[in-house]
């Protein structure tokens, strides 16, 4: 086993599709632990505590968002990938909802499978560099994924605390609404922009014990932090 290797959990309850991707993924330097479905998968986190999670949504015995939510009650920040058939917004923000940093779409390829796993794993390293971020009355906790307001706590999710990253790092100029679909969704298109929506929509309700802060939506651009 090789000094690097990164541990990954597959959870894929089809199993021809599932060892393709264990050996592409152990090609490229990654130890994976395949299981065929929830209850199993979760039983193996507890065991292997991997570095990242793969995900099938629909599976027997316990659903991936179903694992999903009791791994977060757990950790907080371990990276969590749902490959799912379903494409609709309703159920894309659903995934967000129960824990996971981003989707996949089947069918798949392995390259862009491989590109999303790297992606949030270097954002989750970065991230250890930032801490304490003041925006307005608020302390941002980018860490820990934290806002406090006079002693007030609130957690935020994965990907509400990268949004507000990328917000507070271009206060009162515009973040292009293209280049943080591409980061943070992976892909600027219909579905993930309205998805971004949602999360913003969630962000100002966190922020309105400020009255001088502001997400302001630069229409054809992209927001803006006021604050």
């Amino acid at each position: 086993m090789k000094k690097d290797t990164i541990k990954l959990l597959l959870a894929e309850d089809e199993p021809a599709l599932g060892q393709i991707v264990k050996e592409s993924l152990e090609s490229r330097d990654f130890e994976v632990f395949l299981c065929e479905n929830g209850e199993e998968a979760y039983k193996t986190y507890q065991k292997e505590k991997p570095e990242i999670l793969v995900l099938d949504v629909m599976m027997p015995k316990k659903d991936g968002f179903t694992l999903a939510q009791e791994i977060r009650q757990e950790n907080q920040h371990i990276p969590i990938i749902f490959l799912t058939a379903k494409s609709q917004v309703k159920d894309v923000v659903e995934g967000f909802q129960h824990g996971g940093n981003d989707y996949v779409k089947k069918p798949f390829s392995m390259e862009e499978l491989i590109v999303r796993i790297h992606a949030l794993l270097d954002r989750i390293h970065t991230k250890k560099d930032h801490t304490q971020i003041s925006i307005g009355d608020y302390t941002f906790n980018h860490t820990k994924q934290q806002l406090i307001h006079n002693k007030e706590v609130t957690q935020l999710t994965h990907r509400e605390s990268e949004l507000l990253f990328y917000l507070s790092e271009k206060r009162n100029a515009v973040l292009d609404r293209t280049f943080i679909l591409n980061k943070l969704w992976g892909d600027d298109d219909f579905f993930n922009a309205r998805s971004m929506d949602v999360f913003i929509t969630k962000l100002r309700k966190k922020l309105k014990n400020d009255d001088a802060i502001q997400i302001v939506n630069v229409r054809g651009f992209g927001y803006k932090l006021i604050c």
